[in-house]
């Protein structure tokens, strides 16, 4: 790497962390979309169907406390709207915003203005009544995150700061993915009556339009398979959004930090980033199904928290003695899932 300036662990700190929010926002958008369009293609319990959602995101135990029965009104305000849910959509984009204003001066102003104005944008969406403008709403979120991204690699310096943000990018999207194949699989997977007919494919097409991966599956494998499903999901080389893309390119981000050579480490967090990604690059999906698909995934998503907390360790744990460390107690709820720092401003 050119030698440059140090870059501070509060803007290491801001600019992992606003990544992983505004891609967490998205991809909370995104699932909820998909649900909306499945509740007219299927006849299922629209409880069983909710549900999934919140399982997904990790927080079944919080959002049964405080709503019990999952309808479509307690779990789509639960996810978007409410202020005290540390994974809603408001809560993420209103973090995002607030890691962004602390590091103006390392951010694009573009950057910052887009930024800001899916913030605001989501401020004022919960005034509208009903739920009929709601696709269209996760729609034009999905596609802000869409134009951050863009933005963000095409107006940052590709310096450590914009390494910092493509690592918590993926690590999110690899969290995510595995959550929302775990989840789909094992809660709306059919009856076996079911298995091959065309309530199958709608549920594994859901499975593929949650990752924005349905086309791009098509155009590789053609018919509907769930192994090519999680083979495609996991461990695909190409698609942005499969388990191993992310990782490796995480890891070269890692590595672009560093300085360290392919092969060794001098960090934890580098040493378990690349034993993962040799798990991903030397595992056959037949040997993943036939020892259980739950459990490696379940072991994949703990691996990403340990990644998650190795990097707060290594560079950016600069609270002064005695501050309680607001990320990793925000990483204890259920199913390990990596969750966000509240949105206080308790940094």
């Amino acid at each position: 790497m050119e030698e440059t300036s140090p870059l501070l662990s509060r803007v290491a700190d801001s600019v992992y962390w606003m990544a992983r929010y505004i891609e967490r926002a998205e991809n909370v958008a995104r699932y909820i979309g998909v649900n909306l369009n499945l509740q007219l293609d299927l006849p299922l319990n629209p409880a069983q169907q909710w549900q999934s959602l919140i399982d997904t995101s990790g927080d079944t135990d919080v959002f049964l406390k405080r709503h019990g029965e999952a309808t479509q009104h307690n779990v789509v305000d639960f996810l978007t709207f409410d202020t005290d849910n540390p994974n809603s959509i408001f809560t993420c984009l209103k973090a995002a915003r607030e890691c962004a204003r602390s590091v103006r001066e390392t951010i694009s102003s573009e950057m910052w203005e887009q930024v800001n104005a899916m913030y605001l944008q989501m401020a004022g969406a919960n005034l509208n009544p009903g739920y009929e403008w709601l696709p269209e709403f996760f729609r034009q979120l999905r596609l802000g995150s869409h134009l951050f991204q863009g933005i963000t690699d095409a107006t940052m310096t590709h310096n450590e700061a914009w390494h910092f943000t493509r690592l918590g990018r993926k690590l999110e999207r690899a969290d995510k993915t595995s959550r929302i194949l775990d989840v789909k699989y094992f809660i709306l997977l059919p009856s076996l009556r079911d298995v091959g007919t065309p309530y199958d494919d709608i549920h594994w097409s859901a499975v593929l339009k949650s990752v924005s991966g349905l086309e791009m599956y098509r155009k590789k494998y053609g018919r509907i398979s769930p192994r090519n499903i999680v083979e495609f999901l996991v461990m695909d080389r190409n698609f942005p959004r499969s388990i191993h893309y992310c990782i490796s390119r995480g890891d070269m981000s890692l590595r672009a930090i560093t300085g360290t050579e392919p092969g060794t480490f001098h960090y934890p967090s580098e040493r378990l980033m690349g034993l993962l990604r040799a798990d991903l690059d030397f595992t056959p999906v037949d040997h993943i199904l036939s020892s259980g698909l739950h459990g490696y995934l379940d072991g994949l998503q703990i691996k990403i928290n340990e990644i998650d907390n190795a990097l707060l360790t290594d560079f950016v744990d600069w609270r002064p003695h005695g501050q309680p460390d607001a990320v990793t107690e925000s990483q204890t709820q259920t199913q390990n899932v990596a969750q966000p720092v509240a949105a206080n401003g308790s940094r």
